[in-house]
């Protein structure tokens, strides 16, 4: 007979700040910014900070499982429903790469209407998902995280070959570590991605946020075979620059998606902590369950409007959230003064009035 699992009670001591995270934080957002502005002199416009190319932006639903289990059964996914969802795929860097450099991929969900209280009193009915395809951050906390800060703002300086050779040289490093059983340090961790078809990647949010009574670390599965079968597909070297976005193109041109929304509910903190998002989150200890289906039919996937919007206008943020999914962690939390200082830049040197759509009708066709 199969023991039950209990579930880590949500409550707010599980974060433990550092002593010295106000000023890390502020750190980490300077530097961020002084690479930014470099990326804005660099092309004459505002870019995020992170996940600046984008590779397609979709509009679908958001289809809530009946009859979840209690533990699945709370804040956004409570009750079944479909809600409307603005999706964009995108790359990591804080510049426009070519897509032949191996840098990692992401999913950015925003889920209109979601209702409940807010994490922060915004006025916003939106739940953001900012999913990575790698489970774990390779800096674990904002202290791990400032450590890298040299090395991303060395990273606009550097041209597409010096990122490909450097690419090279982390994964070279990263299989004759895991040969003989070394953990790879951040750096190599961070640089060491695969370059993949972007359809066939699996995302997760690596860091933790509340789950309702419990917390838990979401995830975006491949869930129809057309997906599926793109798991692992290598992206072709004589596709050129813009190599995902015409591979999103042409698949939703013709063909609809589905990825499985997943949990992983947290069971023992210590071995699933909140504080070091580093840490994988054994499957043993509690495996990754689908809560919701997201569904994205054929569409035009990247009309000029829908990039400029997706790019220029909208945001996204993990603190775009209900308090039933509050963000969790010293990651988490720097990216509540991190995003809206890096947005307000864009939208400023781009002279574009930020919107938070209440509608889907906003995502322009």
């Amino acid at each position: 007979m199969t023991t039950p699992r209990t579930y880590v009670r949500y409550r707010p001591d599980l974060e433990q700040p550092l002593p010295d995270e106000e000023e890390l934080i502020r750190q980490v957002v300077e530097a961020m910014g002084k690479a930014n502005r470099q990326v804005a002199d660099k092309h004459r416009h505002g870019l995020r900070d992170a996940h600046a190319k984008s590779h397609g932006v979709l509009a679908g639903e958001l289809r809530v499982h009946s009859r979840l289990p209690a533990h699945l059964a709370q804040g956004l996914f409570t009750e079944p429903a479909a809600y409307p969802v603005i999706v964009r795929f995108s790359s990591a860097p804080g510049d426009l790469r070519s897509d032949q450099v191996p840098v990692q991929r992401g999913i950015a969900v925003k889920v209109i209407g979601a209702p409940g209280p807010r994490a922060l009193d915004d006025g916003h009915t939106t739940q953001d998902l900012l999913l990575v395809n790698h489970p774990t951050l390779p800096f674990g906390n904002i202290a791990e995280y400032a450590k890298l800060q040299d090395l991303l703002e060395k990273q606009p300086r550097q041209s597409d070959r010096q990122l490909q050779l450097t690419g090279l040289a982390a994964r070279a490093a990263a299989k004759a570590l895991t040969r003989v059983g070394r953990p790879l340090p951040p750096a190599v961790e961070t640089l060491a991605a695969a370059n993949h078809h972007i359809l066939g990647e699996t995302f997760y949010s690596m860091a933790a946020l509340r789950y309702g009574d419990h917390v838990a670390k979401i995830s975006a599965a491949p869930r129809s075979a057309n997906v599926r079968a793109l798991t692992g597909r290598p992206v072709e070297k004589k596709a050129g620059e813009s190599a995902l976005r015409d591979l999103v193109v042409d698949f939703f041109a013709h063909d609809s998606a589905e990825y499985d929304i997943r949990a992983q509910l947290c069971t023992d903190i210590d071995r699933m902590p909140v504080e070091d998002a580093s840490v994988l989150w054994p499957e043993e200890l509690s495996p990754h369950e689908a809560v919701a289906v997201l569904h994205l039919p054929a569409q035009d996937a990247y009309s000029d409007a829908r990039r400029r919007y997706a790019d220029d206008v909208l945001s996204f943020s993990p603190w775009h959230a209900l308090e039933a999914h509050r963000p969790l962690g010293s990651i988490m939390r720097s990216r509540r003064a991190a995003y809206p200082s890096s947005s307000d830049f864009r939208h400023r040197l781009n002279g574009v009035d930020p919107q938070e759509p209440a509608s889907i009708t906003e995502l322009p066709a």
